[in-house]
């Protein structure tokens, strides 16, 4: 399957702000955006004010990139959010949000979004009791999603579960951190998304 495998600091340097992708490096002074806060290339610190198609486009990027995923997914995305009764852009978000690797990191299950997409597709998180390793895939409401029992005992996945015991869980998911078990309850609602995406300049770009 065809993924970004080039430097994903440029990618939070083209979008002037901190993407997290990084997972932990993203909140030490290692971070490059700290360093170099202006977006990369050789004409990168004389760009020009943005057109308005521009600062759609950049927004559409920025979700494309909070989220690890290329632009035809990204558009079928959209045409699903398209086809939902309620605000195009929200439901956008709720479905992006509903993705395998993103709940799996909302839950603690890899320090960044690659990390969780990778863990899913080793095979260690289960839906419903039953492995599932694509990370696309959409959980429903009712849906229980764990750590896989034999994967709990890994050294690599307890030092991930440490590093991320603080992080927060968004109110859709009911989270038991003993179990290492949630449930969804509910459609990701756009207060429960705390990321900084205008998702009314997308659904303009696409509306073109």
């Amino acid at each position: 399957m065809a993924r970004y495998t080039g430097a994903v600091c440029r990618l939070c340097r083209r979008e002037g702000m901190k993407l997290y992708l990084k997972g932990e490096r993203c909140y030490t002074d290692k971070c490059s955006i700290k360093k170099r806060q202006y977006a990369p290339g050789q004409h990168g610190q004389g760009r020009k004010k943005l057109s308005e198609y521009g600062v759609q486009l950049r927004e559409k990027q920025k979700a494309r990139r909070y989220y690890g995923i290329l632009e035809g997914q990204f558009r079928h995305y959209f045409e699903l959010a398209e086809k939902k009764q309620g605000i195009t852009g929200e439901n956008l978000l709720s479905i992006l949000e509903t993705r395998l690797d993103n709940v799996a990191y909302r839950l603690g299950i890899g320090t960044s979004r690659a990390e969780a997409r990778q863990l899913v597709r080793h095979g260690h998180v289960t839906v419903n009791g039953k492995k599932v390793n694509i990370p696309s895939f959409l959980v429903s409401v009712g849906d229980v999603i764990t750590l896989k029992e034999a994967s709990r005992g890994s050294e690599k996945i307890k030092t991930v579960l440490e590093s991320t015991s603080g992080r927060s869980v968004p109110k859709w998911l009911d989270y038991n951190r003993d179990t290492l078990e949630a449930k969804v309850i509910a459609a990701p609602a756009r207060d429960d998304i705390d990321l900084e995406i205008a998702e009314h300049l997308i659904v303009e770009l696409y509306s073109k």
